[in-house]
């Protein structure tokens, strides 16, 4: 039986991932990446009976961020990541949004996250690994025990994240890829920031 489970629900314009982990045995949940359309990720949670403990952040774009601020004021939560690094894109939340379309809150974690740094939910921990590339302060969530990986926007079915945007590198971002996610056994499984999953093995 899977210790965490998630439950993915596209938000935004941008039809962004917004995993909602949580822990089988005591019903514990992080909302990750909560970019918007919080109506869909709170009504996910009241659903099924969540108790939200905490907002984790892969980076500092707005179709994954931009509503987290709202977020941890509705449910008096605390927000956790990215890696400070992308401190110049959490302050430019709103300006990202209004030149997208969409609504976004300037946004400031009550925890930066760094490469071996864990994470609680409920009775269990995520691995956090820094894999910039995509923006200079992405980080993504492993959980051993059932082999997954929360990875945001660093690789996609058959893609990977761009780096046209403020802070990408193609370098960086292939170095993330190939000496991190890569590593990983071919069988874990991906949550993809945008997309369907995929695995290590497949990509």
């Amino acid at each position: 039986m899977s210790l965490i489970k998630a439950l993915i629900h596209p938000v935004t314009p941008f039809q962004q991932n917004a995993p909602i982990l949580f822990c089988e045995e005591s019903k514990k949940c992080a909302f990750i990446d909560p970019g918007g359309d919080l109506d869909i990720l709170l009504g996910a949670a009241k659903e099924n009976k969540l108790i939200p403990e905490r907002i984790l952040l892969t980076h500092g774009h707005a179709d994954h961020a931009g509503a987290a601020s709202e977020l941890a004021n509705i449910l008096s939560l605390k927000i956790e990541g990215p890696h400070e690094e992308d401190l110049f894109l959490l302050e430019s939340l709103e300006s990202q949004g209004k030149m997208f379309g969409m609504q976004a809150q300037n946004c400031m974690p009550d925890r930066w996250l760094k490469d071996g740094d864990q994470v609680q939910l409920g009775n269990e921990a995520l691995q956090v690994l820094f894999c910039p590339g995509h923006t200079p302060g992405h980080v993504i969530f492993y959980f051993e025990a059932d082999n997954f990986i929360i990875n945001g926007d660093v690789l996609f079915r058959e893609s990977f994240g761009r780096v046209d945007l403020p802070g990408g590198d193609l370098t960086t971002l292939k170095n993330s890829i190939f000496n991190i996610l890569f590593q990983y056994p071919d069988e874990t499984i991906v949550y993809c920031g945008h997309g369907p999953n995929t695995t290590i093995g497949h990509e």
